[in-house]
């Protein structure tokens, strides 16, 4: 019975359709409760004493590429099953290949006791339709019984609870929650400090200062693409999230606005966005490679002086591209630049504002785990406080030490002896620096960006309207997902060609409304539709 179900559902996610099976829902879901234990509510003492050993998929953290090979080779989860007393058998998947691999373990009928994995993001259909189709268990009674640090933490974090359940109030993973305001703001535009100096300019607010700065960076800087920006997978890829695009009063996404969802390609303010931009692309104020511009081309623009400006993460932006402008320009100093207006004062629209909750790293506890009640007092215990300093910092004594009330990162980290980046080191002995079954700790980034300009960055991104106008974690219900996917895969095609096109100069800007019926042929009002039912399913959670 299982075997058929979950080849079923592999047919359904590889067409990436989310249709429920009508005649397979309701039993399938009794198969999970049926696996929901009964017993004490009594706190875990770790380590537990056991002798079974679990499974656990997921992912090797990117940051570990070329430095291990697997789980089993990384302190953390080699201490983790030492101090909860669970030991684990770890499964990765291939780097860059996890959807393919998880569809492939699903087909099998082969599930692990533990999954990690982006139920919202990755699973067609979301963490409703997981649990429907027998995938994972419906956690709600297991947290209740087994895991009192999540519990205590989702009752005094209403706001998270209600992110964490899906709308018909199912929990379905042990949730990555970034614990801080501050560590929900991380990518904004960054900017040649240096030469804004030495040009007499400054850290440019509105489009007008963009223009005028970008001009200056080609003709006296020389600089033979002042602007770039990776365009992968998506064309503008980081400015997704409002950067530039926010000064015309949208994103490239839906958003909410006077209680109506509004999809922002569709918006006049899409239109505007698109005449500058190809304005400046004839003019030569952006990288002509723009179309193709990788991670890699980016970096060696911004390396070698081609390139001034970019949007990029304090980490990842500021902190790689730092010491590859310096080697090239012992004075270059990189910052970041506000979220741009049309108007001097103005508060930008949109900017990237990630959730309290983040759908990423979580795990989820599958219907072929052997012993439900072992697994959640194992992932139980990054809630609590001792398993909440190790997840954030490692081992005390090894990668930190207190210096009072804080918990400092050893050179060990900070100051690698084998030269490891502070990221990849860090990644060794905890999972602050990317995500993971815990909540995440402010001090950890306070260290983590080891720049005055890194940290100033936050400050300076976050001074968006982005909470206002965002749409919470809102997932359309089993039964609209496979419209729904198959509308925005044609229309997000569609915006992408406009875009390209219209930037490029390969069509005129008049284009715009034509491109814009389209998007009504193809039922983007039947996604507003849908978007807009699952706003309100989330308002009344």
């Amino acid at each position: 019975m299982r075997r058929k179900v979950l080849s079923t559902s592999l047919m359904i996610l590889l067409l990436g359709t989310t249709i429920l099976g009508c005649s397979s829902g309701d039993s399938k879901t009794g198969e999970a409760e049926k696996e929901t234990p009964s017993g004490s509510t009594e706190a875990t003492t770790y380590p537990i004493q056991t002798d079974k050993t679990l499974t656990y998929w997921g992912e090797i953290n990117g940051n570990l590429i070329g430095v291990k090979n697997s789980h089993s080779e990384i302190p953390f989860f080699q201490k983790w099953q030492e101090k909860t007393g669970v030991p684990l058998k770890f499964t990765a998947p291939p780097t860059g290949q996890v959807r393919e691999s998880f569809n492939v373990m699903l087909a099998s009928g082969d599930l692990p006791d533990m999954l990690e994995y982006n139920f919202i993001g990755d699973f067609p259909g979301g963490p409703e339709k997981a649990i429907n189709d027998g995938y994972i268990l419906k956690l709600n009674d297991l947290i209740d019984q087994y895991a009192p640090n999540l519990k205590k933490y989702l009752q005094d974090n209403p706001d998270i609870d209600k992110m964490v359940k899906t709308d018909s109030g199912s929990y379905y993973v042990f949730p990555f929650v970034r614990g801080d305001e501050y560590l929900r703001v991380f990518q904004g535009p960054i900017i040649r400090q240096d030469w804004l100096d030495e040009l007499g300019l400054p850290v440019p607010e509105t489009i007008d200062e963009w223009t005028t700065t970008l001009r200056a960076f080609k003709e006296k800087k020389g600089a033979a693409a002042p602007f770039s920006v990776v365009s992968k997978p998506r064309f503008f890829n980081d400015s997704g999230n409002g950067a530039f695009l926010g000064a015309f009063g949208v994103n490239r996404g839906f958003y909410q606005e006077d209680g109506q969802v509004k999809f922002g390609p569709a918006e006049e303010g899409f239109k505007e966005y698109l005449t500058l931009f190809q304005e400046w692309y004839k003019e030569g104020l952006i990288d002509k490679n723009i179309s193709t511009a990788d991670t890699k081309s980016v970096d060696g623009n911004l390396a070698s002086g081609a390139t001034g400006a970019s949007v990029g993460n304090a980490g990842g932006g500021i902190g790689k591209w730092q010491p590859l402008v310096e080697a090239n320009d012992p004075d270059a100093v990189l910052v970041a630049a506000p979220y741009p207006v049309l108007n001097k004062g103005d508060i930008p629209k949109f900017g990237q504002l990630n959730q309290g909750y983040a759908s990423e790293g979580t795990v989820a506890i599958t219907t072929a785990a052997k012993d439900p009640e072992l697994a959640v007092r194992m992932l139980d215990y990054g809630y609590s406080e001792e398993g909440h300093m190790f997840f954030n910092f490692g081992e005390e004594g090894v990668s930190y030490n207190m210096e009072g009330d804080y918990p400092k990162f050893t050179d060990l980290l900070l100051k690698n002896p084998d030269k490891l980046a502070p990221a990849q080191a860090i990644s060794l002995y905890a999972r602050s620096s990317y995500n993971g079954p815990f909540v995440q700790d402010k001090r950890y980034a306070e260290q983590f960006f080891a720049l005055q300009t890194q940290r100033d960055a936050i400050d300076v991104w976050k001074n968006t309207q982005a909470a206002k106008y965002n749409l919470p974690s809102i997932t359309p219900t089993p039964e609209e997902s496979s419209e729904y996917a198959t509308i925005m895969n044609d229309i997000n095609t569609l915006v992408d060609e406009m875009t390209i096109k219209i930037i490029l100069g390969n069509e005129p800007v008049d284009q715009f409304e034509s491109y814009v019926a389209k998007m009504k042929s193809l039922h983007l009002d039947r996604a507003i539709e849908i978007q807009t039912a699952a706003l309100e399913r989330y308002n009344n959670r």
